[in-house]
């Protein structure tokens, strides 16, 4: 598979991004904003990383791992009060975990091929 081509990881560092600046935009208690960040600049990062190099699937577990966080943060972090805060993570780690997801078998398949091939 070639680099920079997923749409999967396209779009769990999108969700990372769009998660990372809805701290500008939404109301915000406990730890919303350090964790909103934390979680979505992680996703940003593995998005970057899984798109550099497709044939790592211990990284797809890492950004499922990270996406999952975000999807609990509301609850870890006491802002399941702040609606829009609460909603984004929600949704933004749940779109992250399904994408995520659905790449894992691409990528441990290509990097069978390739330890096949050499």
């Amino acid at each position: 598979m070639k680099k920079w081509y997923r749409w999967q990881d396209y779009v769990a560092a999108a969700a990372g991004l769009f998660t990372a600046v809805a701290v500008m935009f939404t109301r915000h208690e406990g730890m919303s904003t350090t964790l909103m960040l934390l979680f979505g600049g992680l996703l940003i990062i593995s998005g970057i990383i899984n798109l550099a190099m497709p044939g790592t699937p211990a990284m797809e577990y890492v950004q499922a791992v990270i996406a999952a966080a975000l999807v609990l943060s509301p609850w870890l972090g006491a802002y399941t009060g702040a609606t829009g805060a609460a909603w984004t993570s929600w949704i933004a780690g749940a779109v992250a975990l399904v994408v995520t997801a659905v790449a894992i078998k691409p990528s441990t398949d290509l990097r069978h091929t390739y330890r096949v091939s050499h």
